[in-house]
């Protein structure tokens, strides 16, 4: 099949498509005029590897799991490629994913608090003026 109809039966782009070929992910064959023409088992690989996306993996952290890509989705959920399968991944992508929360929950309590202290010195103007000054 050819990209355009890989594009159809997945809901990816055809751009998405060619990232993931850049990346290692999906392979094509080429025809004589140079056009891309893919397997029966690129659609379940594109389905897996937007899955993954989706759910905040890199392509670095999908390359782990490239033996598992062509599986259908409920098959590729339990693939275990080994000892950095997909469980090993997803944790890996968790412990990052909360980390980035923490400082989002950081970042988010130093506004709140800086909002509080704009809106009590809001009636006066003088101290205002001069919390603005001081960064507070």
């Amino acid at each position: 099949m050819q990209i355009g109809e890989l594009s159809e039966l997945t809901g990816a782009s055809r751009r998405s498509i060619r990232y993931y070929e850049q990346q290692g992910l999906l392979e094509a064959a080429r025809t004589r005029k140079g056009w891309r023409e893919y397997d029966e088992h690129a659609v379940n690989r594109v389905l897996n590897v937007r899955e993954l996306l989706g759910a905040g993996l890199t392509a670095e952290d999908i390359k782990a799991v490239t033996p598992c890509l062509d599986m259908k989705t409920e098959e590729f959920l339990a693939c275990d490629s080994g000892p950095d399968g997909l469980l090993a991944m997803y944790e890996q992508r968790l412990a990052v994913v909360e980390a980035k929360a923490a400082e989002l929950q950081r970042h988010r309590a130093e506004l709140v608090q800086h909002i509080a202290r704009l809106r009590a010195s809001a009636t006066d103007t003088e101290s205002f003026a001069e919390l603005l000054r001081s960064g507070a």
